[in-house]
C-alpha cells in the first residue's frame, strides 16, 4: 500500500501541475505544501478533500484503501 504523501505528487505529476500550482488551490505555500508530499508534515483533512474534489478521485484512494482511481459519485 502506497503511503498519501506519493499518491498526491502521483496525482500532481500526473496533471503536469507544480507544487506552488497546488499550494495555491489549498491556500498554502509551496514549502508547506512540498513538506506534505515529503510525508514531513500531516496534511490536513480539509486539504485532503479538496485534492479528491480537484482531481476527481475518491478519498480512499488518496488514503491509499484502494488502487482504482474511481471518480467522485
Amino acid at each position: 500500500m502506497k503511503p498519501y504523501y506519493e499518491i498526491i505528487r502521483d496525482l500532481r505529476e500526473d496533471h503536469d501541475l507544480r507544487q506552488s500550482q497546488i499550494a495555491q488551490l489549498l491556500k498554502t505555500t509551496q514549502q508547506v505544501y512540498s513538506r506534505y508530499e515529503k510525508g514531513q508534515n500531516e496534511i490536513p483533512l480539509r486539504h485532503l478533500i479538496t485534492l479528491a474534489k480537484f482531481y476527481n478521485v475518491s478519498l480512499d484512494y488518496i488514503a491509499g484503501l484502494i488502487t482504482e482511481k474511481k471518480p467522485l459519485e
